[in-house]
Formats: structure tokens, sequence, C-alpha cells
């Protein structure tokens, strides 16, 4: 855990569906905000359709958007979808990453949310490396931070131990 300019980050093994003591979490989405595999199907199979029929009319987003719905069955109020880019497919990758993180946290505020959590955007089935996507998470978090009112918690849920473990040393090296 990290806690900076009083906003705690920290990094969790776990399932990003069940974070109850979060306002608002991130999905990992496909562009028709449909139910799909990995993160987008453990929220959407969580939320319930009413999710999907809610996503709908948004949908299609490009790489890098970021919407906001209702948490519908989620403990969580709200979920915010974000389309990260495909590796080697979209780019410039690194700054279509970036916009993902970075408009994930200005749709936050826009909304008076005091805590998000993310996975790791476009690591699974998107290929992107996970060091590297860490790397770039990180980095937009700290820019972003000077320009948070409400959020106050940033919560990063991995997958793996390995994936927590890359994310740990990364966020130590962001922020010391």
């Amino acid at each position: 855990m990290h806690s900076t300019q009083g906003i705690k980050i920290e990094c969790v093994k776990g399932d990003i569906a069940d974070q109850p003591d979060i306002t608002a979490i991130v999905n990992a989405a496909n562009a028709e905000l449909r139910i799909g595999g990995g993160v987008a199907g453990a929220i959407h199979r969580t939320a319930g359709p009413g999710l999907t029929k809610e996503c709908r009319p948004m949908a299609p987003i490009k790489p890098g958007e970021a919407v906001i719905s209702s948490g519908h069955d989620l403990p969580n109020k709200y979920v915010i979808h974000c389309l990260g880019p495909v590796y080697g497919r979209d780019n410039p990758k690194d700054k279509l990453l970036a916009d993902c993180y970075r408009n994930a946290l200005r749709l936050a505020e826009k909304h008076d949310i005091d805590s998000i959590a993310f996975p790791a955007l476009s690591t699974g089935a998107f290929g992107y490396p996970m060091k590297e996507a860490a790397k770039i998470a990180f980095a937009t978090i700290r820019d972003e931070i000077p320009k948070l009112e409400f959020v106050k918690e940033i919560r990063f849920v991995l997958f793996s131990d390995e994936d927590l473990k890359v994310h740990q040393q990364i966020m130590e090296e962001a922020f010391s």
C-alpha cells in the first residue's frame, strides 16, 4: 500500500467483481460493452442483464475511451467501462492505455466517486505485457493525483500472485 497526497493506492489479489468496499470498479470492456471473457465476463455475470441493457446505447467505444454505468447487482454503485488498446494493433498503444486510466479517474471525479478499483487493463486477451502496462498505469495515476478532489482510494485488483508482485514493485518505483 502507498499513500500520497491523502490518496491511498494499493494492490490486492482478488476478483474485481467482488470489491464491496469500493464505489466504482473499472471494467476492461470490449468495444460493444457486452459480456465477454476475463474481467468483462466476470463483471457482467455478477452485475446481471441490466448492465448489458444499460450499456447498449453507449456502444461502441474507441480504445482509450471510458463510459460510466450503474453497478446493478454488483456491490458497487458504478462501473466505469474502459476499452484498452489491443497490443500490436491499436496505436499509439502507450497513450491509449494511459487515456483509459486518465479518463476513468476523470469520470470518477465528475461523479464524486471516492474509491475506484482497476483491473490490469489490456493485459489479458488484448496482450499488453504486464510490466509495461503497470508502468503506464502508475505513471498516469501519479500524474493525475494532483487533480483529484473526490477520489481518496485507488485499488488494483490482480488475478494472480505474479501479477500482484509486478504491480506492487512498479507501484513502489512510481511513488518512491
